[in-house]
């Protein structure tokens, strides 16, 4: 029962049986079809964006399964808000404005390979990156926003 692992970079939700996927896969003899729809479906999310695919084939029974990874939370926030680049000077210069709402679904989408035990803290990890790129939360410098949270004041949007 031998498994081969091929990893590969994919723009999410627009996988094709041409290259870079059906080269890496084609030796193995699997559905390329198949590998294709899976990989799109589970990769819609990410639309636009690189993502890191891993198509796990078991060689005996022609069986796969495909692991999407999650691009980093810094590119996330930056299609979240249409922005081309962080700031250069994040201490003095700010950005861009991320809403509490938007923390939250990128936590979620990130909520996989985060240190976060649940999406109330993700969500405080997602403004702490917001710290370095010189982007606010709520029209607040992230520190603040993140305080917030603990003091309860988003409870009825960071909800389970």
């Amino acid at each position: 029962m031998a498994k081969d692992t091929v990893e590969i970079l994919i723009e999410g939700g627009s996988a094709t049986p041409g290259p870079p996927l059906g080269p890496a896969i084609g030796p193995f003899g699997i559905n390329m079809m198949q590998v294709v729809e899976e990989i799109n479906k589970k990769s819609a999310d990410f639309e636009g964006m690189k993502v890191p695919v891993k198509v796990i084939i078991d060689s005996d029974t022609k069986d796969f399964e495909i692991e999407i990874g999650t691009p980093p939370t810094t590119a996330l926030i930056m299609d979240e808000l249409k922005l081309e680049k962080a700031s250069q000077d994040p201490g003095l210069d700010k950005v861009a404005d991320l809403s509490v709402e938007q923390a939250l679904k990128i936590a979620r989408m990130k909520f996989d390979t985060i240190l976060a035990n649940d999406y109330k803290h993700g969500a405080k990890e997602v403004m702490g990156t917001c710290v370095s790129m010189g982007i606010t939360v709520d029209g607040k410098d992230p520190r603040e926003a993140q305080k917030a949270v603990d003091a309860g004041e988003y409870d009825s949007i960071l909800v389970e």
